[in-house]
């Protein structure tokens, strides 16, 4: 495969940036889907993950017709046919399968750089109760048609988050089957836009399954210290279905707390109450075990209890300051490259991170998945969470915006209750203007009303006073809690003998830390120091920054290299060097550790 890939890296490329350009999809609002079920985990669930069966649709013939309108009769509804006296120009029974979850490029050698659509078909066996069924997808990138026994009951737009949708009324007791239309074509107006530095996988990429809950069940609950508090627990719980003057339990066990709350009229409802829990931290990270019931439902989590806030320029864990020692990381897989969709996965990138001496990481671009973000909780790793607003947005487009706000709150509302995440990232390296402006601080708005408790920052970029006083100067900072910043001395600026020629002057009184810092290397190409792409000039560019940050610099309060482990992007394009990947990691995506891999293990440890 390898071979393959090299060969036709350049013109697949160049179709890459083009393809996409000739017919797009608008990325529209999502349309109205069910509120989503928070731990979902921890529901009676049916997984319908497995092997699916998929057809290449590039000219979506299965969703339109020959006039280029809606198909009422398209794949979705896959009627039986012998194909003798009726007919049809497709047939799943006998194509080819795909492991759901799992990205299309990395499943076959001819659909590596494929842009488009790919339909995917799960027959399986129900038997009906008198519960409620939804259908739920941790992710499909990006935008998702879903369709149960011919029947559309939803649809998506945003590749990184997860959505359900209630098909109680179109699941039948005995065979069914779901089909899902996915079309990853990059628009002009999506979130993100063309335009971006990972590669772009398509498919089912997360869990799939059926969530069964009582007619009337908890849909979402909110646990956590009140902000500024450490012995005052707040939150609420909201239920669906017949939900007026509901009564429900709150009980932890750990904590002795066993309280009633009544639901109103819509569902809710909120509670204070006085307690003294074990703070999660990351040399401790605690966790309760926390349920909600009622007469027909139960739910369990497993929740942390910590504070989070800034004095001046530092961030307090619990009332402490904290270093943030981390280490950015993106959701490919080791050692295949594709998109991660395992636990095995996730674990093997955050223990390399815990071997690096990390305390914290930034999950970039985008939302991770669930599992990754609940096992950086109990290995005591806090998290960066982000959306993918990234470079340059169309910041006026009404569409554009709604489509960043929905991810938002899908993010927020599937790990409100996570304890490691400490800070929502509305955006990543967006030029100046007022339209970004008025794009992001509504972003920033919405983000704080729906979850006050964390910290809010986003990725600037460098506004320097001069060539070698270096600063940051955003409007945006008076909408975030922390300034957060992606400098690349010594690699898009100079080289590694500038770093020792600068000062930095930043005007905030608030934390900063850097968000992105590093160059590229390629494991096992050796060299003198001087020489890019080689390990020793990434060596010597990590030790000359980090001596900047501890001899040259105003207090920082933590940093998270770019990047972890190196990863596919289609902008990379240097023979025998990049080859497609990003080659910023600090680990090969062979797994090799790199020598400024031991240099940032070193000072981490005597941070």
């Amino acid at each position: 495969m390898r071979e393959y890939l090299k060969k036709t890296w350049m013109l697949a490329s160049l179709l890459w940036v083009l393809l996409p350009l000739g017919q797009t999809v608008s990325a529209q609002s999502n349309p109205k889907l069910d509120p989503l079920i928070q731990n979902v985990y921890g529901r009676q669930t049916i997984s319908l993950n497995g092997n699916w069966s998929y057809l290449l649709d590039q000219l979506e013939v299965g969703y339109y017709n020959y006039r280029r309108t809606p198909d009422p009769n398209g794949f979705f509804k896959d009627p039986v046919v012998d194909n003798v006296t009726a007919y049809k120009e497709y047939d799943f029974d006998s194509a080819p399968v795909m492991a759901i979850p799992g990205d299309w490029n990395t499943w076959e050698d001819r659909f590596f750089f494929y842009e488009g659509t790919m339909w995917f078909k799960h027959k399986f066996f129900y038997k009906k109760t008198d519960h409620r069924v939804y259908l739920y997808l941790g992710a499909a990138n990006y935008d998702a048609k879903v369709y149960l026994n011919g029947t559309k009951v939803g649809e998506h737009i945003g590749g990184y988050t997860p959505f359900n949708m209630e098909v109680t009324n179109q699941i039948k007791d005995g065979e069914n089957f779901v089909v899902v239309k996915v079309d990853n074509k990059r628009t002009a107006e999506g979130v993100p836009t063309l335009n971006c530095d990972w590669f772009n996988f398509g498919g089912i990429t997360r869990d799939v399954m059926l969530v069964e809950v009582p007619q009337t069940y908890i849909s979402s609950y909110y646990v956590q210290l009140k902000k500024g508090s450490k012995d005052t627990l707040t939150g609420y719980v909201k239920m669906d279905g017949a939900v007026a003057s509901h009564k429900v339990q709150l009980e932890i066990p750990g904590l002795k707390i066993k309280k009633e709350l009544t639901t109103d009229t819509k569902g809710y409802a909120s509670f204070e109450i006085k307690a003294k829990p074990i703070l999660w931290s990351t040399e401790n990270p605690y966790l309760y075990q926390v349920s909600l019931s009622t007469d027909t439902d139960k739910v369990t989590d497993e929740i942390g209890f910590r504070t989070i806030e800034t004095k001046g320029r530092q961030i307090l864990l619990n009332g402490n300051p904290v270093f943030l020692k981390g280490i950015s990381i993106h959701e490919e897989a080791p050692f295949r490259s594709g998109r991660i969709c395992s636990e095995e996965e996730d674990l093997t990138l955050l223990n390399w991170a815990k071997e690096l001496g990390c305390n914290y990481v930034r999950l970039a671009h985008y939302p991770h998945n669930e599992k990754m973000v609940r096992l950086a909780e109990k290995m005591g790793l806090m998290v960066w969470s982000e959306i993918p607003v990234y470079w340059t947005i169309q910041w006026e487009n009404k569409d554009t915006y709604q489509n960043a706000h929905n991810q938002l709150m899908e993010m927020i509302e599937r790990d409100q209750n996570r304890a490691a995440v400490i800070i929502w990232s509305i955006a990543n390296e967006t030029p100046h203007g007022e339209a970004r402006d008025r794009f992001l601080s509504n972003l920033a708005k919405a983000a704080r009303e729906k979850d006050n408790s964390r910290l809010l920052s986003m990725a600037m970029e460098r506004s320097d006073k001069s060539a070698t006083v270096l600063s940051i100067q955003d409007k945006m900072s008076e909408y975030v809690d922390i300034i957060s910043c992606n400098q690349y001395l010594g690699w898009y600026d100079g080289l590694n003998e500038k770093i020792d020629r600068v000062r930095w002057e930043v005007d905030y009184e608030k934390p900063l830390i850097f968000s992105e810092m590093g160059g590229g290397a390629v494991a096992g190409y050796h060299g003198d120091k001087t020489q890019i792409w080689t390990e020793e000039y990434q060596e010597e560019l990590y030790k000359k920054t980090l001596k900047m940050i501890d001899e040259r610099m105003p207090p920082v309060a933590g940093i998270s290299p770019w990047i972890l482990m190196d990863f596919r992007s289609p902008r990379r394009l240097l023979p025998q060097i990049q080859d497609g990947f990003n080659r910023k990691g600090l680990i090969s995506n062979r797994g090799q550790k790199k020598k400024a891999f031991y240099i940032l293990q070193e000072w981490y440890r005597n941070k």
